[in-house]
């Protein structure tokens, strides 16, 4: 997994800036130095206005772990395989919220990182097998009402894999929560199914008003909900539906839309599972229900970083990370 590069002029570009710097300069900034680490400044700083909603509340102490997250970033360089130098996350300290942006982009780079090296085992040992990607919904709720609803899709779900018409023989679940324009939650799961080669031509196959009708009935609902699934091209690896399985639970734009609804978000969503495994799938992926040890992330393709570290701390006034000595 690479989410910190730079170029060998850039590597330079930092050396002298921690090795001098005039009175009329700036430390050199983080995204200047290497591009592709410029997710760290948007996220820190959406961290920064959660950090704002926790402070005075029933979190108070969230607020406090909030605060020095991810403040100061080690940075060690690494050599690639064709001899450029990259920046590579070396150490940092990470608060492990869940709602956390700096801390939810680095658990989902890590629950990426884990698919992305084990799905292709799955293709491997089921080679003719198909697969789909399902999204299941039902109306938007208050969000005083989230919890419930997502402890009853929960429960409509393994009534769902449990019916005989189930065509997949294993799968993977994760759970999203957005607002809605009227400050309710749409709560709604995103699915990767593994399907028999057979399922597109044979009896197994479900239409989509049909997938339409088994969620109604699982859900116990009194109306038709939205529902989505499309297959995914024969040749094609599941991979590619990766980042949209296993992106953020809830987008940081909902985070900080408004305060009293990400407090009540807190309170819901507190304990609740975002991802779920099932069937043959779960011996391959079982580790993505847990919380990744690592927020860090580890570079297999590339020797690790030695020598001296570069750091960059968090300039809160201007909402970037600039180089400073330690």
């Amino acid at each position: 997994m690479s989410d910190s590069v730079g170029s060998d002029s850039e590597v330079c570009a930092t050396s002298i800036a921690f090795e001098s710097e005039t009175s009329n300069s700036q430390p050199v900034a983080l995204s200047d130095v290497s591009p592709q680490d410029k997710p760290w400044d948007k996220h820190r700083a959406f961290t920064d206005r959660v950090e704002g909603f926790y402070r005075g509340s029933e979190f108070n102490r969230y607020s406090e772990r909030i605060h020095y997250c991810s403040e100061l970033l080690e940075f060690g360089l690494a050599l690639q395989d064709d001899e450029s130098l990259k920046l590579k996350l070396r150490s940092a300290r990470f608060c492990r919220l869940r709602h956390c942006p700096v801390c939810q982009w680095r658990r989902s780079l890590m629950w990426k990182a884990k698919a992305y090296k084990v799905l292709p085992k799955v293709v491997e040992a089921y080679p003719s097998h198909r697969w789909l990607f399902l999204t299941l919904t039902q109306k938007n709720v208050p969000i005083k009402d989230l919890r419930e609803t997502l402890q009853q899709m929960n429960k409509a779900f393994q009534r769902l894999v449990q019916l005989k018409a189930f065509p997949a023989e294993g799968w993977l679940r994760s759970t999203e929560v957005t607002r809605g324009r009227d400050g309710n939650a749409h709560p709604h799961f995103h699915c990767l199914l593994l399907v028999p080669a057979g399922y597109f031509s044979g009896q197994a196959y479900i239409r989509q008003s049909k997938w339409v009708e088994l969620w109604r009935k699982c859900m116990r609902l009194d109306y038709n909900p939205i529902l989505d699934v499309q297959a995914v091209k024969q040749g094609s690896k599941p991979m590619e539906l990766v980042p949209e399985l296993l992106k953020y639970c809830t987008k940081e734009s909902d985070l900080v839309a408004d305060r009293e609804w990400f407090l009540e978000l807190t309170r819901q969503m507190h304990k609740m599972r975002a991802i779920a495994t099932g069937g043959v799938l779960k011996q391959y992926l079982k580790e993505l229900e847990e919380e990744p040890d690592d927020l860090i992330g580890k570079d297999d393709e590339v020797e690790q970083p030695e020598g001296a570290s570069l750091y960059f701390g968090w300039q809160r006034k201007e909402k970037r990370y600039r180089a400073v000595d330690v």
